[in-house]
């Protein structure tokens, strides 16, 4: 570790105040990372060689200025040297889950194992318990009788055998788990919640990501061309997964081989639906057993799957992936999931 000496201190200096220096010298004397940059300081913050005061004053500066799509694709290559998925798995869809739901249940879940049982093997990772009164997807796939992987091999064995796993970041990448987990500390999000959307573990071609603010959006776009993602989707989902939220319209941001691209799509009510008073995750199971007639369900699980169907390049127009989604609902084999007791 190299420790300079500033003008303005006769101690030496720490090499990541450089950071902290350029992110927080005033209105007029600060600037954003380059991506070479921010991936240094990421690299650094992953390997243990900054202090937790410069982790804290880091993590509270990027979160009032936000993240450039340079800043993040750094931060997000960083990330990617600190775990190795050797090839030989193939994944279809990278799936991110890291908001919680706490107004509606996680519908999307559905949406996703729609699309394995139709032979599109996707991977999720995720985190939780990070926000008070937030239901998560790890939490909810016992409600369908689904185990988590535990250890990157068990995932392996789950996308092979059932073309979908969840995995979660602390399994992969426990020290960016560790900084999501200061979220009650210090009082707010940090970027390591916008840079773990972008991670990809198994390198799919296909990857599509949920947001809360509209900001955000076309930073994630943007730098998943950075990061050359031959083809990403995102969207402002439904309590900022990656969910549909059928009762409104849905800009979804992509990227297909370098080229930006935007689309709208109808709300598919025109009145807006009240949020369930309780969450109960069995209904997940009762919804896809047919048991549960969810009008606002079964539109959040058909209007998400066919947002994932164009993106993988499965049908060419949003009505053809409307319905070839709702083909996949109308004949799925209900008995194959149920709550575990």
């Amino acid at each position: 570790m190299t420790v300079r000496h500033h003008e303005d201190t006769p101690h030496p200096e720490h090499p990541f105040a450089e950071t902290i220096r350029i992110l927080g010298k005033g209105k007029k004397g600060s600037r954003p990372l380059t991506q070479e940059e921010a991936y240094r300081a990421m690299q650094m913050i992953l390997s243990d060689r900054v202090l937790p005061i410069q982790l804290g004053a880091f993590l509270m500066l990027m979160r009032v200025k936000e993240e450039t799509p340079e800043e993040l694709a750094g931060f997000v290559q960083a990330a990617r040297e600190q775990f190795s998925f050797a090839s030989g798995t193939h994944v279809d869809l990278d799936w991110s889950t890291y908001a919680g739901k706490r107004r509606h249940l996680p519908w999307f879940l559905l949406s996703a194992l729609l699309l394995a049982d139709n032979g599109i093997t996707v991977f999720m990772h995720g985190a939780a318990g990070h926000t008070a009164g937030r239901l998560y997807t790890e939490d909810a796939l016992n409600a369908l009788g689904l185990q988590r992987a535990e250890s990157v091999e068990q995932a392996r064995q789950q996308l092979a055998g059932q073309h979908f796993s969840y995995l979660s970041l602390q399994q992969f990448c426990p020290k960016l788990h560790d900084i999501i987990e200061l979220r009650p500390v210090l009082g707010l999000r940090s970027p390591v919640h916008t840079l773990v959307r972008l991670l990809n573990p198994f390198n799919a071609d296909y990857s599509i990501q949920g947001i809360f603010h509209p900001s955000y959006r076309p930073v994630h776009q943007q730098a998943a061309a950075l990061l050359n993602q031959p083809h990403m989707a995102v969207l402002k989902g439904e309590g900022g997964e990656t969910e549909r939220n059928p009762d409104m319209e849905c800009l979804v941001q992509s990227v297909h081989n370098g080229e930006l691209s935007d689309e709208n799509w109808p709300a598919l009510f025109g009145r807006r639906h009240i949020k369930a008073e309780l969450l109960d995750p069995e209904q997940l199971a009762l919804v896809w057993q047919g048991h549960l007639d969810d009008e606002f369900a079964t539109a959040s699980i058909i209007g998400t799957a066919a947002i994932a169907l164009k993106l993988l390049g499965k049908a060419d127009s949003q009505q053809q992936a409307h319905e070839l989604a709702t083909a996949y609902w109308s004949n799925r084999n209900k008995q194959k999931y149920t709550a575990k007791n």
